[in-house]
């Protein structure tokens, strides 16, 4: 860990119902020794409103999106996020298990940054934050 990542954590927002799921991404951050803010919502509407409150400030965030959650489902938080004035250019990886193409059309449409398939072992969810938080450091994000 460098001084500039103590300066500059990896922030990210994760939408998703699955509690193993949460865990799995917060312990491979812990294993990358990534340096990082986690807020974690269960569902699309949760997650909205954590957004609207100021809760989680959207400056320089990834969300990460599952698309299979009770009462607002990933891809009507993403409609919503799209139609919101304030939050529609906020970057959205979908994290899901659905490898159905037309979930993968659908969230392209609706104008993703990724679309990534949930790993199955955690050596591969190590992997995969690691590739996302290369990514926030790459990214360069609007004012």
């Amino acid at each position: 860990m460098t001084d500039s990542n103590q300066a500059n954590p990896l922030r990210l927002f994760l939408i998703d119902d699955d509690e193993i799921d949460v865990e799995n991404v917060r312990r491979a951050l812990v294993e990358n020794e990534a340096v990082f803010e986690l807020a974690v919502a269960c569902d699309g509407e949760q997650a909205l409103a954590m957004l609207e409150s100021g809760q989680v400030d959207p400056h320089e965030l990834i969300v990460l999106l599952d698309l299979n959650m009770p009462r607002m489902n990933g891809t009507e938080f993403l409609r919503a996020l799209r139609e919101s004035e304030r939050f529609r250019r906020l970057p959205v990886v979908v994290l899901t298990t659905s490898d159905d193409d037309r979930d993968k059309v659908e969230a392209y449409e609706l104008n993703v940054a990724g679309y990534i398939l949930k790993p199955v072992t955690f050596t591969a969810f190590v992997d995969t934050m690691a590739a996302v938080e290369a990514y926030w450091r790459l990214q360069e994000f609007p004012p």
